[in-house]
């Protein structure tokens, strides 16, 4: 039985950037990793992937990016070297293929069972993301056998999947860039759509993500939302990291040819059958996105900001056919292939300690679990909107393990 003063849950960022803080504080810590140094990257991305934060906003605690392209965005395996390299420089201890398959609390802490070595504890820190199983409706049940099904987590490129159409399921970031990618393969894709999140590439000149990194937006404490619980399970929005830094909406997909659907309500008798409501979903995404912009503009003027930046724009409503199909016969061969981009939901499987919801989320103030000594980094505004970003893990980093150190400072003096 090994000990220590904290225990970290997951080497991807928010894993490493609790272990900087330890670190830095001399508090003794183990990192445990089921796999490698950024695990999700190396295996469960597909393969055009590029990070939808520009590189100058890849920032660590004492690590950044420092490449020839500031305003590019990451690959994949730029992503895995960005986080390995931090992983180096910052002598995180870290036990790879220690795959966590329980934590319970014991009188003096916790204890923490891997498929290596078992562990004691003061305080643990879960740090092992909100992606770790694929969110599929449970309608898929319902799909006929001749239709194949995969998740984001299976999708690697369009030509593994069999040839004909496709229908991919979900409109946000990972939804719209798999249409276009599949469009442009060739293969007739359609986009059942429901609520999303629309933004621009840029704005006035500057990328979307620098204006909501400079006005504020993303420095909202959560304490401060309104619907906190709505604002954890907001899609990621409409985005799309390219070299040209094109905006990927519904309104590019569908000259593409991408054709549109509203939100997939059922399979009855081998049909799926769709929401009449997709112009309601558009118009709403289109209202959201015009008042954040209005945001935007207030800040500028406000901050003395107005004259250095290009002027203000207003984008064209999202296009909606008059009339749009409301049911598809999975049975008739038009659709080989469904990709479900539904979103994910986090694994806690192997947590035995009563603080994970009905419905599967861990129970949390700011990443203040609510057991004694538990704490959470890396999941949707845990203190901020930007909380799920690489560069929304410092501030979040920083005051998760201040309060953690205060708890064992607070245990040691009693």
């Amino acid at each position: 039985m090994e000990r220590a003063a904290a225990i970290v849950i997951g080497a991807g960022h928010a894993g490493l950037a609790a272990s900087h803080f330890l670190s830095a504080r001399a508090l003794d810590h183990v990192v445990l990793e089921r796999g490698e140094v950024a695990n999700s990257w190396r295996r469960e991305r597909w393969d055009s992937l590029r990070l939808l934060t520009p590189n100058w906003q890849s920032r660590l605690p004492g690590h950044h990016y420092e490449g020839p392209d500031p305003d590019g965005y990451m690959t994949v395996p730029e992503v895995t070297e960005f986080i390995q390299r931090f992983a180096k420089v910052s002598s995180a201890p870290v036990l790879t293929g220690a795959n966590v398959t329980r934590v319970r609390r014991t009188g003096d802490g916790y204890h923490v069972a891997t498929s290596l070595a078992e562990f004691r504890c003061r305080a643990v820190v879960i740090a092992s993301g909100a992606c770790n199983l694929p969110a599929v409706p449970q309608l898929s049940d319902a799909v006929p056998s001749s239709v194949e099904q995969l998740t984001t987590f299976d999708y690697r490129e369009p030509a593994r999947l069999p040839s004909g159409g496709v229908l991919v399921v979900g409109a946000s970031a990972t939804g719209v860039q798999l249409a276009a990618e599949l469009q442009r393969s060739g293969r007739p894709v359609t986009l059942s759509v429901g609520e999303h999140v629309r933004l621009p590439r840029t704005y006035r000149g500057r990328d979307v993500l620098w204006w909501m990194d400079a006005s504020g937006v993303w420095d909202q404490r959560h304490d401060e939302v309104d619907d906190l619980t709505r604002a954890r399970r907001l899609p990621s929005p409409q985005l799309v990291g390219t070299p040209e830094r094109a905006t990927l909406d519904l309104n590019a997909l569908t000259p593409m040819g991408v054709n549109l659907v509203g939100r997939w309500a059922a399979v009855r008798d081998g049909q799926a059958l769709f929401s009449g409501g997709l112009r309601n979903a558009v118009s709403l995404a289109d209202l959201k996105m015009d008042r954040l912009l209005d945001t935007f503009d207030a800040w500028a003027m406000a901050d003395g900001r107005w004259s250095e930046l290009g002027p203000p724009e207003r984008f064209a409503s999202t296009r909606v056919p008059e009339s749009t199909r409301l049911q598809l016969d999975l049975r008739s061969g038009e659709i080989r292939t469904v990709v479900w981009a539904t979103g994910f939901r986090p694994d806690y499987s192997w947590l035995d300690v009563p603080v994970v919801d009905a419905k599967g989320h861990l129970q949390h103030d700011g990443g203040v679990v609510e057991s004694p000594g538990l704490y959470a980094l890396g999941l949707p505004v845990l203190r901020r909107r930007k909380s799920t970003f690489i560069c929304g893990i410092e501030d979040d980093a920083r005051a998760v393990i201040d309060h953690l150190a205060g708890y064992l400072a607070k245990r040691q003096s009693s």
